[in-house]
């Protein structure tokens, strides 16, 4: 059987998009197939957890979900969930922002009004990304929601800049994330040319390359088809669902003049549901394609006041209602919220089961975090922090279980031993003492 490259590319007139794994890219017998590559991403949640809803009942392998927790239940057998783990590091300073910049370094940032910031270490996705060093097309992808925050909250004396990153590739260097849906498709998928001259703008990316698919079809055999055809029906759903977020019309609707398409807006989805879930989009196909294998993704800025009215039994802005003071009304909507974005994570996950890479699926080879940088919104409290891993990294990562630890363990721990399965180990990791114990298949 004819074989192609993990790197082919559909092609058509200035334009290319990356291929799923196929079994067509394994390489012929006797040589032993390459292992699938393993994936690594952050989930990062503003204003903290309703804490009492939080943690699961039970320990090790017999444990039952919170019922914020609950949208998991379908992939118990793939998480490790830990309990008591805090950012000692963050411990001093303000309520959100020394949290939310330190979350992934595990460092003390520089209090600053905006000139000279400083979170004095390496977040834990960019050393993964800087140590694969090239061996993908994109070292690492870098999503959110919100714009970078300017000017300082007075309120504390801090830049709002630190609010709006996780992600530092250095200790003065920020890593600048996307919030266009379709800036980061294009960023996936387009060709390194640019459009030929007089290629009309509004031609969907799929279409040209089209010709190229069919061609290459013909040469599948019939679980490579079907797995290629399933490919290209999400990558046209995604084309479909962003141009409805940039143009939403009601049905049936005719416009009343003519429209120039070269006025075409640049917006941005309205709707703060529809912008996740492109985004989480994005981040299964980059990794289905394996254009990256580092992904972070913030469903908001720190202090994030998004308003979830969109949820029903929610009436009010996120960082207002985790203010709660132990109102009753306040601390419900405050836990609808917080399964709101385990629901959302829950949806990545199904994503990436659904694909497959030989026997395992792209969530097998990939650990997947979903985690906050503070635990009660109201108290500012950095202890037992709330976090899921999704995913065993290929086997290295001991899911199906609910570990709790002793009182104020390293969060740095669990990020040593993450890099670890991911296959970027490292002796140590700013506080850290070692691994966390419990997570690695020995």
């Amino acid at each position: 059987m004819k074989r192609i490259s993990r790197r082919s590319v559909l092609r058509g007139a200035g334009a290319a998009i990356a291929l799923p794994w196929l079994e067509i890219m394994l390489p012929a017998a006797p040589v032993k197939p390459a292992a699938a590559p393993k994936r690594l991403a952050v989930l990062w949640m503003p204003n903290g957890v309703r804490e009492d809803m939080w943690t699961p009942k039970g320990t090790g392998t017999e444990f039952e979900l919170s019922p914020t927790l609950s949208p998991l239940k379908d992939f118990q057998k793939d998480l490790f969930i830990p309990t008591n783990l805090w950012n000692a590091a963050a411990k001093a300073g303000d309520g959100h922002y020394v949290k939310a910049s330190g979350f992934l370094t595990c460092t003390t940032i520089s209090k600053s009004l905006g000139v000279d910031i400083n979170c004095n270490g390496v977040s834990m996705d960019q050393l993964a990304a800087q140590k694969l060093n090239g061996v993908t097309p994109l070292p690492s992808l870098e999503l959110g929601t919100a714009p970078v925050t300017t000017g300082v909250d007075t309120n504390v004396g801090y830049t709002r800049v630190y609010g709006s990153h996780i992600a530092w590739s250095g200790p003065t260097s920020p890593v600048a994330k996307e919030i266009d849906p379709r800036l980061v498709y294009e960023r996936l998928f387009r060709a390194a040319n640019p459009q030929k001259a007089g290629m009309r703008e509004e031609v969907m990316l799929l279409d040209q390359v089209l010709d190229d698919a069919k061609q290459l079809r013909q040469e599948l055999g019939a679980t490579d088809q079907k797995r290629l055809d399933e490919y290209l029906d999400t990558v046209r759903s995604l084309e479909v669902r962003l141009a409805k977020a940039k143009t939403p019309v009601a049905s049936g609707w005719k416009p009343r003049a003519a429209l120039d398409p070269k006025a075409k807006p640049g917006g941005m989805p309205k709707e703060h549901a529809e912008e996740v879930r492109l985004m989480l989009d994005m981040i299964a196909l980059a990794f289905q394609t394996d254009s990256t294998r580092v992904c972070t993704f913030m469903f908001s800025n720190a202090v994030s006041n998004e308003n979830f009215g969109f949820l029903p039994g929610v009436s009010g802005s996120h960082h207002s209602i985790s203010h709660h003071q132990n109102d009753a009304d306040k601390l419900r909507q405050y836990q609808l919220i917080n399964q709101w974005h385990v629901e959302q994570y829950a949806y990545l996950l199904n994503k990436l089961r659904s694909m497959k890479e030989g026997e395992k699926s792209v969530l097998d080879n990939s650990a997947i975090v979903l985690g906050a940088a503070l635990r009660d919104g109201n108290k500012h409290d950095p202890h037992n922090l709330p976090i899921v891993v999704a995913g065993s990294a290929g086997g290295r990562i001991r899911t199906g279980q609910h570990v709790v630890y002793e009182k104020d363990t390293q969060l740095s721990n669990l990020w040593v031993s993450l890099l670890d399965a991911f296959g970027t180990p490292v002796p140590r990791f700013a506080d850290s003492t070692g691994p966390l114990s419990g997570v690695l298949q020995s």
